[in-house]
């Protein structure tokens, strides 16, 4: 795992397939938000495809590029990585087919439509299976012990909020129940059994994500949580670009303490908008004690990220100054 660029090619071919077909649905479903004036809950009912296909072809073309870089296990994670690119297939594909006819896909409980009735099962155990898929790949990812340390740490800490953030929506799935009636997009009456937001189930929220901004939406610590690896991974990535030119970050070690303090910070404001949503807040409106709370997890990331960075200068100059002084180099790696 030491290095970040791999050729398409040598790459898990489901998952690139998976990748290319959710960002080309990103792209149809951009051009229905401005070609189909038909909403569900006051949003184009094309935005719920773009969000799925965005975030899963980010997460598919991540794992593609993950299981180029496994040495023990790779037959299973091939396997699950397989298993997972067709469960997202289908996943995104219910949730497009729902949204062209101009109906809910989640929480849809309208037993008088046949296509909902057989779409909402691949929904449902859809989550179910790419849940467990990631579990599985999480724990082989685990037992590699092979390339920089930098980069396995991001990886490692990445996998497991993602995995966190796919628990979420199996949580809020079982614990949320607010039973309803809603309107489609072609006027008919669906019962629906959830809701995404707490003490507001249809979130009434954000443009775009739709977050709520009358109560909490699971779907805020689902987003951050899911997305954590690519932000740790690019970290990584900048971290390694500037060793080139900054002698005190050539030390792996160092990099993967700053990757380290990166990811407890990341790990920090995930808990924190996880809390906050239970709680039934909004994410534009926090309270004090979620402020507070924002405010901890600033200084502790900043301090750690401090003090590395402080120690790793400070062994940088004491080296420079042996050799100058034409002594032998101190032994051992930054602190």
């Amino acid at each position: 795992m030491t290095s970040l660029p791999t050729p398409v090619r040598g790459r898990h071919r489901p998952l690139v397939v998976c990748a290319a077909l959710m960002f080309g649905l990103v792209l149809v479903s951009a051009v229905g938000t401005v070609v189909d004036g038909r909403t569900l809950l006051d949003e184009s009912v094309w935005v719920k495809p773009l969000k799925f296909g965005f975030a899963f072809g980010l997460y598919a073309a991540t794992l593609a590029w993950l299981l180029t870089k496994l040495v023990r296990g790779r037959r299973l994670g091939r396997l699950l990585g397989t298993v997972f690119a067709v469960a997202a297939t289908v996943e995104v594909g219910a949730i497009t087919a729902q949204a062209a006819r101009g109906t809910f896909s989640h929480f849809n409980a309208d037993r008088t439509d046949p296509v909902t009735v057989a779409l909402v099962p691949l929904l449902t155990f859809g989550v179910m299976v790419i849940v467990i898929a990631q579990l599985v790949l999480a724990v082989v990812v685990l037992i590699q012990r092979t390339g920089g340390a930098a980069l396995n740490r991001a990886i490692r800490a990445g996998l497991a909020l993602a995995t966190f953030g796919m628990v979420v929506p199996v949580f809020w799935m079982v614990t949320e129940i607010h039973s309803r009636t809603v309107t489609d997009a072609n006027g008919h009456s669906v019962q629906m059994y959830q809701g995404h937001g707490i003490g507001d189930p249809d979130g009434h929220g954000m443009p775009l994500t739709n977050w709520s901004v009358t109560g909490g939406d699971f779907r805020v610590p689902h987003f951050f949580a899911l997305h954590g690896i690519q932000v740790l991974l690019l970290i990584a990535a900048v971290l390694a670009a500037l060793a080139a030119e900054r002698v005190w970050l050539r030390d792996e070690k160092v990099r993967a303490r700053l990757v380290g303090s990166a990811a407890l910070g990341y790990t920090g404001l995930v808990a924190v908008v996880t809390w906050q949503a239970w709680r039934g807040q909004s994410l534009i409106h926090p309270d004090t004690a979620t402020l507070l709370a924002l405010g901890a997890v600033l200084l502790l990331t900043v301090g750690t990220t401090a003090r590395v960075i402080v120690t790793a200068k400070r062994a940088t100059a004491e080296r420079a100054t042996v050799q100058r002084a034409g002594l032998p180099e101190l032994a051992g790696p930054a602190r």
